[in-house]
């Protein structure tokens, strides 16, 4: 029991009641359980902390790039083991030394200049700089982020950099294999030519032969006229007399053969023309397509690139031309010439053995589109096959028939120019539609 005691008078009992008692106990119980709640926080926070901890530094070790982080004042506080290896000092060396000393001498003002600025604006600066190594300088490509507190001011920074010499090989490579792409681009276009010109070789040779030979039976003709002109020069040239003149030039037939002198120097000349025409029209078929853009009719287009598929037919198919209406497009003539051989070629393909096939083509100027349609009247293309048609290497053509390019290669040279290859949905046949912009020269 306690006492109370006082000048006045003699001690008195001090009674406590069991409910204040109680509640002493309770507020015991209470603090005790905050602290054990307060111990598993502070327990789970450290092992939070000892796992970003462990965290960062495997970053710090495993990260191939240079990475440096800074104090606010730009101390260095963390350094990355690729940024060790790169300037040959540890971390033990460089921690608590001032950022800007890593790099060379001249540019120091600049690095600071940097951090000063990520400071103000609170917001990732790049630039490039020369890193100090054990070899000299390496130049790299800089980043240097802020690292915030929880009241939103700048703690510090965060800098990461990559050697430009990799990034300059990565450049490098990335730009020659783009060349190597499209020189195999190229390569594939005049592959996929060449294949459709030696389907045409026997219409080729047979259009070559037939002028030819007209011409080569008149130079003999010629060369007979040419005989009995010599003949009868001759006899002049020795003086005969006027009646044996009249004579010879009977029996020579001079007279006719002075008219049919001039028809064999037209006929000639004309099957040298016609051969003119056939090599200039294999000159302009075979052209790469290649170079600066030019204004060219793409009806007239289609109807040389059709003509030779259709002179190199071994089956009977008719050729319709339908509404061919004038239309310029800028372009590249040679390119389109193919697409139009591929989509012709294909038809024919496609209507071998079959009796009274028809291929119809046409051109039409449609709100500044010129549009070629080249349908025929074969078996078509099937439901579950119309998706893969523009696939690169699909084909439906036994082996060694075809390469399966031709209309993947079609696709890719109509967007090139600015416009589009489809496959059109009609109930019989199949339709190909070739939509090219029209313009003018630039």
């Amino acid at each position: 029991m306690a006492t109370l005691s006082s000048p006045a008078g003699p001690e008195r009992p001090l009674h406590f009641s069991d409910d204040a008692w109680l509640d002493v106990l309770q507020a015991m119980d209470r603090t005790y359980a905050d602290l054990v709640g307060y111990q598993e926080r502070l327990e789970r926070q450290n092992a939070e902390l000892e796992e970003m901890r462990t965290f960062l530094t495997a970053i710090l070790s495993s990260v191939s790039d240079v990475l440096i982080v800074a104090d606010r004042a730009g101390r260095i506080a963390r350094f990355s083991q690729s940024c060790a290896d790169l300037t040959g000092r540890p971390a033990a060396q460089v921690l608590g030394e001032p950022l800007a000393d890593m790099f060379a001498p001249d540019e120091k003002a600049i690095v600071i200049a940097m951090l000063q600025t990520v400071r103000d604006r609170r917001r990732t600066s790049s630039f490039e700089a020369n890193l100090l190594t054990a070899g000299g300088v390496e130049p790299l490509d800089i980043s240097i982020a802020p690292r915030l507190d929880d009241r939103g001011r700048v703690d510090g920074f965060v800098l990461t950099g990559r050697p430009l010499g990799a990034l300059r090989t990565a450049y490098a490579e990335l730009s020659a294999g783009h060349d190597a792409l499209k020189t195999a681009q190229a390569q594939l276009v005049r592959n996929e030519k060449l294949a459709s010109l030696g389907r045409l070789l026997a219409g080729v040779a047979h259009e070559l032969n037939n002028p030819i030979s007209f011409v080569y039976a008149n130079t003999h003709a010629l060369e007979r006229y040419a005989g009995k002109f010599e003949t009868y020069f001759a006899r002049v040239q020795d003086g005969a007399s006027r009646e044996e003149l009249i004579a010879l030039r009977r029996d020579l037939r001079l007279d006719r053969e002075v008219a049919n002198l001039r028809a064999a120097i037209d006929g000639a000349r004309d099957g040298a023309e016609r051969v003119r025409d056939i090599v200039e029209d294999l000159r302009r078929l075979s052209s790469d397509g290649s170079g600066e853009k030019v204004v060219f009719d793409l009806a007239e287009t289609v109807r040389i690139a059709a003509s030779w598929v259709m002179r190199g037919m071994k089956q009977p198919v008719a050729l319709e031309m339908g509404v061919m209406e004038p239309a310029q497009v800028l372009g590249r003539a040679g390119h389109v010439q193919q697409v139009v051989m591929n989509l012709v070629q294909n038809s024919v393909d496609a209507l071998e053995g079959q009796a009274e096939g028809i291929i119809r083509l046409s051109v039409q100027a449609l709100e500044g589109q010129a549009v070629l349609t080249v349908a025929d009247n074969g078996p078509g293309v099937p439901g579950d096959l119309r998706a893969a048609v523009f696939d690169p290497f699909f084909t439906t053509k036994p082996v060694g028939r075809g390469t399966g390019l031709g209309l993947s290669i079609s696709h890719k040279i109509a967007e090139e120019h600015g416009g589009a290859l489809t496959l059109c949905d009609v109930a019989d046949g199949a339709c190909f539609k070739l939509s090219l912009p029209m313009g003018a020269a630039p």
